[in-house]
C-alpha cells in the first residue's frame, strides 16, 4: 500500500474526504518525524513503538574490492510492533 491508497483508505474508514485525510496523515507524518528528531519515543498503541537508536562508528567491508571501509557513526529509526500478524 503506498501513501494514496492509504489516505484513501483512512478516508473511507473515518468518513472523510480525501483531502481532509492527506492533510491528516501529513500532520501526522510531521508531528512524527519532529518527536523523533527531538530523541522522543512515539508509542502508538495498537501498532508499536518508534524509537532512535545510535549506531556506533564500525569497519565494513567494500564488497567488490573487499577492502576495509569505515562506517560512520549515525542514528536510525527503530520500529517495534505490537501486533502480531496472522
Amino acid at each position: 500500500m503506498n501513501k494514496a491508497q492509504f489516505v484513501e483508505a483512512i478516508a473511507l474508514d473515518a468518513h472523510l474526504t480525501k483531502v481532509e485525510a492527506r492533510k491528516a496523515v501529513d500532520a501526522m507524518i510531521r508531528v512524527t518525524v519532529q518527536s523523533l528528531r527531538e530523541g522522543e519515543r512515539l508509542t502508538l498503541t495498537g501498532l508499536g513503538t518508534f524509537s532512535v537508536q545510535q549506531k556506533a562508528e564500525r569497519v565494513g567491508r567494500n564488497p567488490r574490492t573487499g577492502a576495509a571501509v569505515k562506517i560512520p557513526p549515525r542514528k536510525v529509526i527503530k520500529f517495534r510492533p505490537t501486533v502480531e500478524i496472522e
